[in-house]
């Protein structure tokens, strides 16, 4: 549900736009909202579930997520539906960390262990693809609203079995870090709104200019707070271990690059090529197949092979699916210049991040479990706000100077967007090259 939701929107908006009177760069905030909320304050929420009870806080906040699904399937403007989404975030925050920690701390056995966090992988990785599908089915049949309200009905599952099955751990004396969640959150959020106001007014506008110094600023007093912290948000001992600091840092890049894919190909189908939602949704189908499929098999590949080459496999493949798009025109059909990138992204998300779970959890101590988790997701959701307020900040500037049809002018904003993907997915081949090959 709570990966599944960073895209299921995707799809929808189009129609979202035409509804509630959205501009072109402020409807990347109706992903932004959630994606930021979720990853600023995930590494607070990992903190929060080690002093107030993992199992209370996953409770708590799956209610308050499936909660703010139904206000913002029910909003009538744009500003409604933003701060549904961003109470999404807070729920997802609070729910997100207590999950891969009562996970860890809930199989101790290593090999259940790894089994366990492949079904977790398994399961994150194909919501980002799924999403896609089901948003197409649900707007095109029904509307836009049912992608939150599908929300709801899953989201009372959850606290119902959970509050039946679900145990509560042992509980560890924890504080809460409020001035680095206050510092990391609002850093974060300044950068990607310089970005946003940048793809909207140019880079000499000095909101931007100021907006992405603040932001700057921000990050390094949180970091400078953090390496004094008692008992930090973002413990550095947990960047020790060499493969754990790099699979944190592909976590960061990986979705930064993936998210264009999601964004950008989502609009150029249904506004370019002129498929419904529908169809949209199941031009997806191919990747969600393959994200899925490549994650089950992590469980015998990674013991076999180590993360280095299965890593680096799947950021080959990311890379060529992500270059190959940026050929496209607004002329080109499904096959084979976006099914082919289609079937390389999928085979490389499952590759590259699947494992990244694994490498993460699989060794930390339980006592730490949770701040694992809100670091780890922190990267994912922080790295993806980021790459799209960055890609969106590239595509306004490439239109600008483009000529041509409407069309025309947003396919050469999405190509130039694609561009600066390839760039950041080859980073992640830079960053996989650093694992050490251990099994």
């Amino acid at each position: 549900m709570i990966v599944l939701d960073i895209t299921v929107m995707n799809v929808a908006l189009p129609r979202i736009q035409a509804d509630l009177g959205f501009d072109a760069t402020a409807l990347s905030w109706v992903i932004n909202a959630y994606t930021l909320v979720f990853g600023g304050l995930l590494l607070l929420g990992g903190r929060a579930g080690d002093l107030f009870g993992r199992r209370r806080l996953f409770i708590a906040g799956t209610a308050l997520f499936t909660t703010a699904s139904l206000a913002g399937g029910l909003a009538e403007s744009s500003a409604w539906l933003i701060a549904a989404r961003i109470a999404q975030g807070l729920g997802s925050a609070m729910a997100g960390p207590s999950t891969l920690a009562l996970l860890t701390t809930t199989f101790t056995e290593q090999k259940a262990r790894l089994r366990a966090l492949a079904w977790f992988s398994g399961m994150s990785s194909a919501g980002f693809a799924v999403g896609l599908i089901l948003g197409g089915l649900l707007t095109e049949w029904l509307s836009w609203r049912w992608v939150l309200f599908i929300n709801v009905p899953f989201g009372v599952a959850v606290v119902v079995l959970a509050t039946r099955f679900l145990r509560e751990p042992e509980r560890r004396p924890a504080r809460l870090d409020l001035p680095g969640a206050f510092t990391a959150t609002a850093g974060v959020a300044a950068i990607v709104y310089g970005f946003i106001r940048a793809a909207a007014d140019g880079w000499g506008e000095p909101a931007t200019l100021v907006s992405l110094a603040v932001g700057a600023v921000l990050v390094a007093v949180f970091l400078a707070i953090e390496t004094r912290a008692p008992q930090p948000l973002l413990p550095l001992r947990l960047f020790a271990d060499r493969n754990r600091a790099a699979a944190y840092v592909n976590f960061f890049l990986g979705p930064m690059a993936g998210m264009s894919m999601f964004f950008f190909l989502t609009q150029y189908l249904q506004d370019v090529r002129g498929m419904s939602a529908l169809g949209t949704g199941f031009a997806f189908l191919p990747m969600a197949l393959l994200v899925f499929a490549t994650s089950r098999f992590i469980p015998r590949v990674l013991p076999r092979f180590g993360p280095k080459p299965t890593a680096l496999v799947g950021t080959a493949c990311m890379i060529a699916g992500v270059v190959l798009l940026t050929q496209l025109s607004a002329g080109s059909g499904y096959f084979p210049l976006l099914f082919v990138p289609m079937i390389l992204m999928g085979l490389g998300m499952g590759l590259a991040f699947s494992p990244l779970n694994v490498i993460i959890m699989a060794t930390v101590p339980p006592a730490d479990a949770g701040a694992a988790g809100g670091v780890l997701q922190t990267m994912q959701q922080t790295g993806a706000t980021l790459g799209l307020a960055i890609l969106v900040t590239v595509f306004g500037s490439a239109t600008r100077s483009a000529t041509g049809t409407p069309e025309e002018i947003m396919v050469s904003g999405m190509t130039t967007a694609f561009v600066a993907s390839a760039i950041i997915a080859t980073l992640t081949f830079v960053v996989a090259l650093t694992f050490r090959r251990t099994r």
